[in-house]
């Protein structure tokens, strides 16, 4: 069993490539989180303005050039990560997503603990040869995770039907209430927008020429085949019909934003970039779409709720899991259906009273369901029993103090974040306490070895 030394607290390394998007903001938030409970965090990722913050937070972050995606330059950031291994010597690997799972689990090869969260799979991304040499390599690689964290149970199951073998934990993602809320407790924001300013809701409409009365739909998220603003752009004439006067933005950016404005009205939609917090933009909306082909569980929709806005989207992994039960009729939609996406925003945007009705229900639903520090409270849990599974429990000690003897280190997070109303996660990771009926949201933290 790989143990830290005696007296010192846990040493993690979170691998992370993407460095933007949903993957960044949870490496950041459990990056935050596990320095702020003792735990010695490093990260390794290429540098920018994801390694930048981090750094800012405390993280000891070390450079890791990598793409992307899969190609030549794999092996020798495989080369470059064995490197930062051996000099951060962590106790416990935490990769994200497919290309820093690809090259770390190579790199690892189960020596260390490691943990792999897909944050949706690498398969559904690519078609033909390439999502067969994908998926057989999750299956290839999946000997080399202590453990796979999915961050929806329809993601798990993705994964158990293609053939991926466990053990496994369902982790669904939260989001830093007080980014959205003012009324949520914790710290405050960390970017409060002036009154005035173009961060403020009335401020960004008014800088892109959007009046204040003008139905307003966003979509936040990059620019690309995943997030499918292809659909939503296919669906938008229909919409401009049924509700004159509807203006569209889309931020974010990536590598379909030539092709999508070439085939955009420019009288009806904007293009708004890239921005560091969104948070304006879903303040500003009257409702926010999210047309996905895949995901795993996007944050997108969860944000937008905590703003109290109604959000519509496809019926892909973690979009059913992320809605209370009232909004899936009017919120839910078949993926890659136009039709059935500009019927959904068209009705939204002339129904006033029910956009605000939705809107307080998601709100409500994220601040008991989607708290940040339930997710990350939950992977203390899963890194403790990843790390010392079977040893006595008698005594937790503080941070950086030495065990005594028959005592159990801990990784500390869980005690500084509320567990979901009635859920208890133990050190294995299973679940424990009253049935699920009583449960908003569980954190169902499931071994398996077998589908």
């Amino acid at each position: 069993m790989h143990l830290p030394p005696t007296g010192l607290r846990p040493r993690v390394l979170h691998l992370t490539q993407p460095v933007d998007g949903g993957v960044a903001r949870v490496v950041t938030d459990l990056t935050r989180a596990q320095l702020a409970a003792g735990l010695r965090v490093a990260v390794a990722c290429p540098d920018g303005s994801l390694a930048d913050r981090l750094r800012s937070l405390g993280a000891d972050v070390r450079n890791w050039p990598a793409t992307r995606s899969p190609g030549p330059a794999l092996v020798p950031e495989v080369r470059r990560l064995v490197h930062v291994l051996e000099d951060v010597r962590p106790d416990l690997v935490h990769a994200h997503s497919a290309k820093a799972g690809l090259a770390g689990r190579l790199a690892v090869r189960g020596r260390i603990p490691t943990v792999f969260q897909p944050h949706a799979w690498s398969f559904e991304a690519v078609g033909g040869a390439a999502g067969l040499l994908a998926l057989g390599w999750e299956r290839w690689a999946a000997r080399w995770a202590a453990r796979t964290v999915c961050v929806s149970e329809a993601e798990r199951l993705r994964g158990v039907r293609a053939g991926l073998r466990g053990p496994w934990s369902v982790v669904p993602n939260g989001i830093n209430l007080t980014r959205f809320d003012t009324d949520a407790p914790g710290e405050a924001p960390e970017d409060p927008a002036e009154p005035g300013d173009p961060g403020d809701p009335s401020g960004v409409r008014l800088r892109h020429g959007i009046g204040p009365d003008e139905p307003l739909a966003v979509c936040v998220g990059r620019l690309c085949r995943q997030k499918g603003q292809d659909l939503l752009l296919a669906a938008w004439e229909t919409v401009r019909v049924r509700v004159p006067g509807a203006r569209l933005v889309l931020v974010g950016d990536g590598p379909d934003r030539a092709r999508l404005a070439a085939g955009a009205p420019a009288s009806s939609v904007v293009f708004a970039g890239a921005v560091a917090d969104a948070t304006a933009w879903y303040r500003a909306a009257d409702l926010v779409v999210l047309p996905s082909r895949w995901e795993g569980m996007a944050l997108a929709p969860l944000e937008a709720m905590a703003c109290g806005r109604p959000v519509v989207v496809t019926d892909v992994d973690g979009a059913r899991e992320g809605l209370p039960p009232a909004l899936v009729p009017h919120c839910l939609v078949p993926p890659a259906d136009p039709a059935a996406l500009a019927d959904a925003v068209a009705a939204l945007l002339l129904d006033a009273p029910l956009r605000a009705s939705l809107g307080r229900r998601g709100r409500a639903h994220v601040r008991s369901a989607h708290d940040v520090r339930r997710t990350t409270a939950a992977v203390a849990a899963l890194y403790d029993g990843l790390l010392y599974d079977g040893l006595p429990t008698d005594v937790a000690p503080t941070a950086g103090a030495r065990p005594t003897a028959g005592a159990r280190p801990t990784v500390g997070v869980r005690s500084a974040a509320p567990a979901h109303p009635g859920v208890a996660v133990d050190s294995t990771g299973r679940s424990a306490g009253p049935p699920a009926a009583a449960r908003p949201l569980p954190i169902e933290c499931r071994e398996s070895t077998h589908p």
